[in-house]
């Protein structure tokens, strides 16, 4: 995964200059914009990052901005600061998801602080799909008939129900059983439905009802 990056978007350039020598002193990347505009066009959605925002800002501000990102469906963790915000603009932006609203002047070991949490939240949030994705992968290259094993298996079926109910033998359950495994490169049973149900690989999965497939 590429390094985190945080981006910064005031319009104050006394603010830019000073934040970037903070963030940059404390080894974490750091891009600014003076417009939301500039940072809309800059912007990539490939490293985990977060953002920094104004909230008054000329031409597009940073609740406007917010409500742009969203539009073009990029989730990114927005830390907002404002010298003369309102509440109701402070109520506005965390209802849509903001992760902080700081005012100026602002705590600096507090802003750097959640700062830290933001990206530390996003690169868990990013692994997590990473591993969703990966486990995916695993579960597709299984066969019809190991995933309906598997089924039964998450439904807390033994070895010998799942053979009644398919009508096949034990011992052709436990190879099917044990090549599950190795696809899915669990360690043990306790893994291996815990992967099923966190990940969702069954439409019901988060239900905990894993329909049988036909």
């Amino acid at each position: 995964m590429q390094t985190a990056v945080v981006y910064l978007v005031d319009d104050d350039p006394d603010i830019r200059d000073s934040l970037s020598l903070w963030v940059e002193s404390i080894g974490l990347q750091i891009q600014s914009f003076e417009s939301a505009e500039g940072f809309l066009n800059q912007y990539s959605p490939e490293p985990p990052a977060c953002l920094i925002l104004d909230v008054v800002m000329p031409m597009m501000s940073g609740l406007e901005l917010q409500d742009e990102l969203a539009k073009r469906k990029i989730q990114i963790p927005i830390i907002f600061i404002s010298g003369n915000a309102k509440i109701a603009d402070s109520s506005k932006a965390f209802r849509a998801g903001a992760v902080d609203f700081i005012e100026k002047p602002y705590d600096l070991k507090l802003l750097m602080a959640r700062i830290h949490e933001a990206l530390k939240n996003e690169i868990q949030y990013r692994n997590k799909l990473l591993e969703k994705d990966q486990n995916q992968a695993f579960f597709d290259c299984l066969t019809g008939r190991e995933k309906q094993i598997l089924q039964l298996i998450v439904s807390n079926h033994s070895s010998k129900e799942a053979a009644n109910i398919l009508a096949i033998s034990n011992r052709t359950v436990e190879a099917h059983r044990a090549r599950i495994m190795s696809k899915l490169h669990a360690k043990n049973i306790t893994e291996l439905v815990a992967m099923v149900y966190d990940h969702a690989l069954y439409p019901d999965a988060d239900q905990g009802k894993p329909a049988i497939l036909g």
